[in-house]
C-alpha cells in the first residue's frame, strides 16, 4: 500500500536523494537569465532588421507554440495564428512571420517547418541550440536564430517573447523580472524551509489523500494548470484533471458528499482519494473568472471538498505564469517525495 510520510519533507537523508531533481528547479531563474543574455547580440541585430515592416500575420510553428499564443493572442496586433504540426499553413508567405522554440533543435519535425518558411520567403525567428539541425535549416536571409543553450521550455520561450515585444508584436516579457518571480518561488519553496512556512510541501500535504482538480481564470493560469497537472501525473502516477470550469463541475457535483463519521482505517486502512480543488490565482479578476471561479468553490463547498489556492508572484502575465508553474512543479517533486510504499 502506498502511504504519504510528510516528515520525508523536512528529512536531510530524503531530500538529499531528491538533491538534483530540486536544484534543477531552484535554477530556473538563473536558465531565464543566461538564455536571455546567450541571445541578446542576435535579438538585437534581428530586432534592427524587423523595424523596417510589421508583418501581415505571425505564426508560432512547432510543438511548443502553444505557450506562444497563450501570451500572444490577446496582444499581438496583426492576426496570430498557432500551428504546431510539421508543416505551415498554406497562406503563409513572404508577408508572415514565423516564430519557432525549439529547446532541443535536432526534431526533424520542427526543422522540416523551418526550412519551408525559410523557402517560401517569410521572415523567421527561430530560439535554438546554434549548432543544432534546426538552426542549420533557418539560415536564411530574413531569418534570426536566437542561439539558446538550455532544454527548459519556458527560459527558450522567454527569449523568443522579449524579441517579439522589443518589435512591438507582444506584451513585455522582460527576463530579468521572469526571472526574480522564479528566484522568488525558489526561495519560498527550498527544501530547507519547513512545512510550516512553505507553500510546495503545504500544497503536497494537501494532495497526498486526494485527486487534483487544477483550474485557473486565464488562459496563461489554465496553461499552467495544465503543466503542472502533468507533472503530478507524470511524478505520482496518480490521476490529475486541468480543464475549464465546465470540465470540473461534472466531476465536483458527482462526488460523494464528505460524511464526517467515515472512519479512516475501516478496509484496512485502504481510503478513497476524494477530489481537491486547486485554484493557480494569477490575479485576473474579469467577470468570466469571478463567476468560474464562483461556481466551482461553491460546488466544491457543497460536497466537503478542499479548496486550495496557489497565488501568483511577480510583474507582469508571462512572470506570474512561471511562478504559478514553479510552485506546482515544485509540490509535485515534494508529492513525489513523500509517497512511499509499504
Amino acid at each position: 500500500m502506498t502511504w504519504f510520510d510528510e516528515s520525508r519533507l523536512d528529512d536531510a537523508t530524503a531530500l538529499g536523494a531528491a538533491d538534483l531533481r530540486l536544484r534543477t528547479l531552484a535554477e530556473s531563474g538563473a536558465r531565464v537569465r543566461r538564455g536571455a543574455g546567450e541571445a541578446a547580440d542576435a535579438a538585437r541585430e534581428g530586432a534592427a532588421r524587423a523595424q523596417d515592416a510589421r508583418p501581415r500575420a505571425v505564426i508560432a510553428a512547432g510543438p511548443d507554440s502553444r505557450l506562444l499564443r497563450a501570451v500572444l493572442e490577446p496582444a499581438c496586433p496583426v492576426p496570430f495564428v498557432a500551428w504546431p504540426g510539421p508543416a505551415l499553413p498554406g497562406w503563409a508567405g513572404s508577408l508572415d512571420l514565423v516564430v519557432v522554440l525549439a529547446p532541443d533543435g535536432n526534431d526533424a519535425g520542427t526543422a522540416s517547418a523551418v526550412a519551408e518558411a525559410v523557402r517560401r520567403g517569410c521572415q523567421v525567428v527561430v530560439a535554438c541550440p546554434p549548432t543544432s539541425m534546426v538552426a542549420e535549416h533557418a539560415a536564411g536571409r530574413w531569418s534570426t536564430v536566437l542561439p539558446t543553450t538550455t532544454a527548459d521550455q519556458l527560459a527558450v520561450a522567454v527569449v523568443a517573447l522579449a524579441f517579439l515585444a522589443e518589435v512591438g508584436l507582444g506584451p513585455q516579457a522582460d527576463p530579468d523580472t521572469v526571472a526574480e518571480a522564479l528566484d522568488a518561488v525558489a526561495l519560498s519553496c527550498t527544501p530547507h524551509r519547513d512545512i510550516a512556512v512553505n507553500p510546495a510541501k503545504m500544497l503536497a500535504i494537501c494532495l497526498a489523500d486526494a485527486n487534483p482538480l487544477l483550474w485557473g481564470g486565464s488562459v496563461l493560469a489554465a496553461r499552467a494548470a495544465r503543466r503542472v497537472a502533468e507533472s503530478i501525473r507524470r511524478t505520482t502516477g496518480r490521476t490529475a484533471l486541468a480543464g475549464d470550469a465546465d470540465v470540473l463541475l461534472p466531476v465536483l457535483e458527482a462526488t460523494r458528499p464528505r460524511d464526517v463519521f467515515d472512519d479512516p482505517f475501516a478496509d484496512g486502512g485502504a481510503r478513497e482519494l476524494r477530489p481537491v480543488l486547486v485554484v493557480l490565482d494569477d490575479g485576473a479578476e474579469g467577470p468570466v473568472v469571478r463567476e468560474q471561479r464562483g461556481r466551482l468553490q461553491a460546488a466544491a463547498q457543497g460536497v466537503g471538498v478542499r479548496v486550495e489556492t496557489v497565488a501568483a508572484e511577480g510583474v507582469g502575465d508571462v512572470a506570474r505564469y512561471a511562478s504559478l508553474l514553479l510552485t506546482g512543479t515544485y509540490a509535485a517533486e515534494y508529492l513525489r517525495l513523500g509517497l512511499v510504499e509499504d
